[in-house]
């Protein structure tokens, strides 16, 4: 018996343990040393608080208490701990499981069965106790590495759903700055409006003082009528939308709209000035790569998993502990039971399933390596655009800059004319309603420029260490 063992168990033990399938390497990918819209470019890495660069103690507030009460982020956080936890249950199987089985029985068999087996005059009891407990060991050698792989792959998703995590930071952290630096925005068009229907009110005061006096028809207090109105409208549009953004803002930082409130002001603070890093550098630090590039190791891993199917699998059981019909004499050495064993499970036919998940975990794999490429270029785009943006943008206002200068001007000169009788009251209005939009759009456009470089603090990876 124990030469047959031997002969079984040997051939498990000496043959040692390879992990078959494709061993996982970074695909190359050359991403250039410089940016289109920077030629020249300093490798200055944002700090991971970037959105602190702006000096805005109440921006500062809001992404604080975004991190801490946002509830989709805490779905990634609980998402990132239950795959931590599945990659746990696969790490275990690389080492032998040991249960405690016990067990106590107690049972009456029939007296005529038994009397049939025993001569006649002999007593028989037919109650009859059993106990048994024993210690199991099991343990698969994992020759093909099947176990290795499927950690490995377990592990790889579980730091994609770190880096998704991050990624989420990352993203929340630029939606709460977005959505304030346009708040504050509206707050400055509210202030404008405020200020041009006090103005346009004043005209039309002094319009229908002139009108009642006889002094001018009642198509130019009219005028001024329908201007003021007009500028209440626009007032109430601008209020409609600071309320749904100061909403947008309550959801991100995991408030009830009704019992979250920001105050006015129409002071936005100043464009940081950075360098944005090398291409290379903006791609280590992009969380939502790294999560493609884990995708793909863990879809790369799954391949070994697969190709294991193919080969025989070994596994080791050994049983001791003690089994006895009298709890007395339970513990007596001389009531031991052992057993120790192997066995081996090959496929025969399973009609092709193996090929088909092999084939299956292939093509997964393309799919996982063609997302990680398509992320690399998309992070690429992002940088360019956002730095497109700024530089259009700086232009942008500078020409608004101009145009209300140009336009007050034109503002004053046409309502010299009026008073002078030059003209009507008709090209008035059209003046103040250049100057109001001048106003209006170089607001808009200071907003832009901050949003803006929020979202290129975004496409560098700022926010995350990258460790």
């Amino acid at each position: 018996m124990k030469k047959s063992l031997t002969a079984l168990l040997l051939p498990v033990l000496m043959s040692g343990s390879c992990t078959v399938g494709p061993d996982f390497k970074v695909p190359l990918f050359n991403a250039g040393d410089k940016w289109k819209q920077n030629q020249s470019t300093t490798p200055t890495a944002l700090p991971d608080t970037w959105w602190r660069l702006y000096k805005d103690a109440e921006l500062n507030r809001l992404v604080d208490l975004a991190f801490k009460n946002n509830n989709d982020l805490a779905a990634a956080k609980a998402r990132v701990d239950t795959a931590r936890a599945l990659a746990g249950v696969d790490r275990a199987k690389l080492f032998p499981e040991l249960n405690l089985n016990a067990a106590a029985n107690r049972a009456r068999a029939s007296e005529d069965a038994i009397s049939e087996q025993m001569p006649l005059g002999v007593a028989i009891d037919p109650y009859a106790s059993r106990y048994r407990s024993t210690f199991d060991l099991s343990f698969d050698p994992d020759l093909w590495g099947r176990n290795k792989r499927q950690l490995e792959s377990s592990s790889a998703q579980a730091d994609a759903q770190q880096a998704l995590l991050d990624s989420q930071r990352l993203g929340l952290a630029s939606e709460v700055a977005r959505q304030y630096f346009l708040l504050r925005s509206l707050d400055e068009q509210e202030a404008i409006l405020n200020e041009t229907i006090k103005s346009r009110s004043d005209a039309l005061s002094i319009q229908q003082s002139r009108a009642d006096a006889g002094l001018a028809d009642g198509l130019t207090s009219s005028r001024a009528r329908t201007e003021v109105e007009l500028a209440r409208n626009d007032l109430t549009d601008v209020q409609r939308q600071r309320g749904s953004t100061e909403n947008a803002l309550a959801v991100l930082c995991g408030h009830s709209p009704s019992s979250f409130s920001i105050a006015r002001d129409s002071k936005l603070p100043p464009i940081p000035s950075i360098h944005a890093d090398t291409p290379a550098a903006a791609l280590n630090r992009r969380p939502d790569v790294r999560a493609a590039e884990q995708s793909l190791r863990s879809a790369n891993a799954a391949i070994g998993v697969a190709q294991a199917n193919f080969y025989p699998n070994f596994t080791i059981n050994a049983s001791a502990g003690f089994e006895s019909l009298d709890a007395n004499r339970f513990l007596d050495w001389q009531n031991r039971v052992l057993s120790i064993g192997a066995g081996v499970a090959a496929p025969v036919f399973n009609a092709g399933s193996n090929r088909a998940n092999f084939d299956a975990a292939v093509s997964s794999r393309d799919e996982a390596l063609a997302n990680y490429r398509n992320s690399l270029i998309v992070a690429l785009r992002e940088v360019e655009d956002s730095l497109l943006d700024l530089k259009t943008l700086a232009n942008s206002r500078q020409a608004l800059e101009q145009a209300l200068a140009s336009a007050e001007t034109t503002k004053k000169l046409a309502q010299e004319r009026f008073d002078k009788g030059l003209t009507n009251y008709l090209e008035v209005v059209d003046a103040d309603r250049t100057v109001l939009q001048a106003r209006l759009l170089l607001s808009q456009t200071d907003a832009r420029q901050r949003i803006t470089f929020a979202v290129l603090a975004k496409s560098l990876g700022g926010g995350w260490s990258g460790k």
